[in-house]
């Protein structure tokens, strides 16, 4: 039931008409145009009081005493007596349940009476979209079978309930008490909300061409990575592939195209899995991933809430100048980046798989080069009760380096049995290999502990059978008390007899091919054509003796299996008190059955910070290329150069290394630009080695079409440049898109007529001039929302919403559509024939009977969306409810670039047969 409020000086509608008034009264009293922020500020006024009359279900009255002429020459304002008005229809709408995001959905508005503002109605889709169960199962009937004459509340079907709308939002929240909703874990977004996308074709390209110049020679390294894919409905397919261009130092040109992989997929959310079909990594929770080409059919865990994910790994290193970076993996470069000098973090990778140590190699502009490895394996982990992950994989062994290439099978389950126990086993089959896993994960409370056993039987032609156990215990460790986070300390084992999937097949292959097997010979032995060398030529010459092609990034080749023993590995973290420093290791230590020594790496790091100066130290030990090892302490300090947030910074670096010795360097960095969209940074360093001193300089720039990055650099003795271009194109129904580069799942925004509108979720992001914007790395089945700045859009052009939230598919290209009107904005003052302004409160409708604004004060009125010319419409009724109606031509002059002011005109407005008659606004 409504109520009546009795007027007052506080009522919300007549704070809505005082405020236009007095913002149409201090633009004419001071002469000036009428202002952006005025009529902002009037709108947002009528907005809030709507929403403070329709909050408090009841409506109000106006007292025309308080109107200009005591009311006399004002239009019937009864309609904004009941809040804001909606009128009855279809709105496409974001759903909000107890402020969480459920979907965006069509809801259908019904008018209870014939003078109400129109409410929405609940569907039995809209309510199992919100996941709730009816406790009323009469209404629960009613809403399934919607019809123009029911509408059933949502207070109807649960009590207590309520549903709230946000005309300007276009944005319904509803209210549920909690005891008759179903409990869901943090970040759950209903799979119904989850959208596939739209066809498209997209690319992924990242072209890098390294220069340098030393002794009068001139070599030159341009990497091409290309990621190419198109999608139809829930089907994706997806080809990575590389090319490298070597040239100079008077050296034959090498070309070399990789294909890395091709597959297609498709998710199955009611399995909350993915199939994919041809060029995979199996799933490495269970066993070592390896290549795969087949069919596989897998746990998609990003499908699960965030709450229950795992994460992803990312590169950490330094660099002394402007240098080149590869990573590459299993053999096979996936990734080429120039970056400037100091520390990097590489964090774009594309994911291929669980397992395989990633390997980045760092040639700086000076020719040295040191390389660092990031394990890239998973663990065993705890799972939640009574979540299960699965794995089937067939099909044949991806691994460049094997000749003959077997069949393979696979199979692996884990499941949460409580909240201190996991289970999980698998089974592994090839030609000539098999192999079964059986383990547990426990939480306890000194920590968690995953133990398991693969027992593994193979055959090697020429040598027999070989037969083994390997013994895995992973462990994990938070200790609030200390702040101390032992993160990873895993230690395997393995029998003398024991072989994985991967080293068995490849002794296999070793065998086949007439090599010692099982004979491991260092990895800093030259061959040529798989024979040792010993020789005083270079190895170019060598391999122009045998007829081969020499390539310079692989002179080294290592044959015959390195059969593991023991590996162990750990990571630690430690909080030192409250001032933010830390203290963090990382090591591993690895030795072999066929194979004397062992492997021993570490790093040991120390961060603290002095006022604005954060500094850190560390210490590490690793492999050089050559088998070697390569002692280092690294020291280094930034400090911001001023307060805003666009002030530069200025960084030391000292290293000392054990093999080219000490550095020290300085280095400033800054961004520019409203948005950050540029990026620049100059470096002064001096070695204690031949390279002496040395200068680089680099900048970048986000454009909307692609990521520019170049640097330059002079030392003793050599020079260099780079230049590096990334970005992504996609063609939709809608054209074809450029952008910044992306991940493989992207959203494409549609804001037409918003040319230069800028879409905050990423740097120099904004609107193209066909209105659409390429809008990167989006999260899977999560929420993401998606915001536009208007500030510079043309006045003409309104936006009926300025951020909309969706949870695509992974892999999907989603379509974003922000309605918009376009057309011309001006003020008009309307006077009647007889010279007095306009009634207050008017309303002034286009040709086709659109609105296009109310009058204020002294005749002033907002129109947006007109057109160059044509003829408006002003409709008002007075006190006893009769309707009046007079018309006015205009024409306004050509518009300009963009235009920054109102037009402004005077406009006489004539009682005419031909204006349209006044329609009644809000009812049935």
């Amino acid at each position: 039931m409504e109520s009546r409020r009795a007027p007052s000086s506080h009522s919300p509608m007549r704070r809505a008409a005082l405020a236009v008034a007095c913002g149409v009264a201090f633009a004419v009293v001071l002469g000036w145009p009428y202002p952006t922020w005025a009529a902002a500020a009037a709108a947002a006024a009528a907005d809030g009081a709507a929403a403070d009359a329709s909050a408090g279900g009841g409506f109000a009255n106006f007292d025309r005493s308080m109107l200009p002429g005591a009311g006399h020459d004002t239009a019937d304002l009864s309609r904004f007596e009941h809040g804001n008005p909606a009128l009855p229809g279809i709105y496409n709408l974001d759903v909000y349940l107890n402020k969480n995001w459920v979907g965006r959905m069509d809801v259908r508005f019904a008018a209870p009476s014939k003078n109400a503002n129109a409410v929405p109605c609940v569907s039995t889709e809209l309510f199992d979209r919100m996941g709730l169960v009816p406790a009323k199962t009469d209404a629960a009937a009613a809403a399934a079978q919607p019809s123009s004459s029911d509408c059933v509340s949502l207070g109807d079907l649960i009590p207590g309930a309520t549903l709230s709308f946000d005309m300007p939002s276009l944005r319904m929240d509803a209210s549920v008490p909690q005891v008759y909703m179903n409990q869901r874990p943090r970040g759950w977004v209903n799979p119904a909300s989850w959208d596939a996308g739209i066809p498209a074709f997209l690319l992924n390209y990242n072209f890098d061409s390294f220069r340098t110049t030393s002794g009068g020679l001139s070599q030159t390294s341009t990497y091409l990575g290309l990621r190419a894919g198109f999608n139809i409905g829930l089907w994706q397919f997806r080809q990575d592939s590389t090319g490298t261009l070597q040239s100079g130092a008077n050296l034959p040109s090498q070309r070399h195209w990789h294909n890395i992989d091709a597959y297609v997929q498709r998710a199955l959310p009611s399995l909350g899995a993915v199939l994919s079909l041809g060029d995979s990594y199996t799933d490495g929770a269970v066993f070592d991933s390896y290549g795969l080409r087949g069919a596989q059919l897998s746990t998609d865990d990003r499908m699960l809430p965030q709450s229950l994910r795992g994460y992803a790994p990312v590169i950490h290193g330094v660099a002394y100048t402007n240098a080149k970076v590869t990573v590459t993996q299993n053999g096979v470069q996936i990734y080429q980046t120039t970056v400037a000098p100091g520390p990097f973090v590489l964090d774009d990778l594309y994911p291929t798989g669980y397992g395989g140590d990633l390997v980045a190699n760092i040639t700086e502009a000076d020719g040295r080069q040191h390389s660092l490895t990031v394990p890239y394996a998973s663990v065993a982990q705890l799972m939640r009760p009574g979540v299960t992950r699965f794995d089937i994989a067939a099909g044949q062994l991806r691994n460049t380096n094997l000749q003959n290439r077997p069949d393979v099978i696979q199979a692996a389950v884990q499941h949460g049995f409580s909240n201190r126990l996991t289970g999980y086993a698998g089974v592994q089959g090839s030609e000539g290999y098999a192999a079964a896993l059986i383990g547990g994960a426990l939480n306890t409370r000194f920590g968690a502990v995953a133990l398991d056993v693969t027992h593994a039987h193979a055959s090697i032609p020429g040598y027999g059978t070989y037969d083994g156990q390997s013994f895995r215990v992973s462990y994990s460790k938070v200790i609030p008390e200390t702040s101390t986070s032992l993160s990873v300390a895993a230690d395997r084992y393995s029998t003398s007899g024991f072989l994985s999937l991967s080293d068995a097949e490849a002794a296999r292959d070793y065998a086949s091919r007439g090599m010692n097997a099982l004979q491991y010979q260092p990895t800093n032995q030259q061959t040529i054509d798989g024979l040792p060398v010993q020789s005083q030529l270079t190895p170019a010459q060598l391999a122009a003796l045998n007829g081969t092609v020499y390539n310079s990034s692989n002179i080294y080749t290592a044959h015959g299996l390195l059969q593991q023993r023991n590996r162990f590995t750990l990571t630690l973290n430690q909080q030192l008190g409250s001032s933010g420093s830390s203290l963090y290791a990382n090591a591993s230590i690895n030795d072999y059955w066929n194979r004397n020594g062992s492997d021993t790496q570490f790093q040991v790091g120390y961060n603290n910070h002095f006022g604005r100066l954060a500094y850190g130290v560390s210490v590490s030990r690793g492999r050089t290329e050559l088998g070697g090892y390569d002692n280092r302490v690294y020291f280094n300090a930034t400090l911001p150069l001023g307060d805003s947030p666009r002030a530069p910074s200025i960084s030391f670096n000292l290293n000392h290394d054990s093999n080219s010795g000490s550095q020290e360097q300085a280095t400033v960095n800054g961004t520019l630009g409203q948005w950050n969209q540029f990026s620049y940074g100059a470096t002064a360093s001096h070695s204690s080695n031949d390279t002496g001193s040395a200068f680089s300089a680099n900048a970048g720039y986000n454009s909307p079409y692609a990521t520019l990055n170049a640097s330059i650099g002079n030392g003793s003795g050599y020079s260099q440049a780079s230049f590096n271009a990334s970005g992504a194109v996609v063609a939709h129904k809608g054209g074809i898109t450029f952008g910044q580069p992306m991940g493989d799942t992207v959203a494409i925004v549609h804001v037409p007529g918003a040319f230069g509108a800028h879409i905050t979720n990423a740097p120099g992001l904004s609107v193209d001039r066909s209105g659409y914007a390429l809008v990167p790395y989006l999260t899977p089945y999560q929420l993401d929302t998606i915001q536009i700045d208007p500030k510079g859009l043309p006045l003409g052009v309104q936006l009926d919403a300025t951020s909309a939230q969706v949870a695509p598919y992974a892999g999907a290209v989603v379509m974003v559509d922000f309605k918009s009107t376009t057309g011309r904005a001006l003020i008009a003052r309307i006077r009647m024939s007889d010279g007095k302004p306009a009634p207050f409160g008017a309303q002034v409708f286009d040709a086709t009977n659109q609105t296009l604004g109310v009058v204020g004060q002294a005749g002033l009125t907002l129109l947006r969306g007109v057109g160059p010319s044509g003829r408006l419409n002003v409709q008002w009724n007075d006190e006893q409810g009769a309707a009046h109606a007079c018309a006015f031509p205009y024409t306004l002059p050509k518009p300009g670039k963009v235009t920054t002011a109102y037009q402004q005109i005077q406009a006489t407005c004539v009682a005419d047969n031909t204006a349209t008659q006044p329609q009644k606004v809000g009812g049935a």
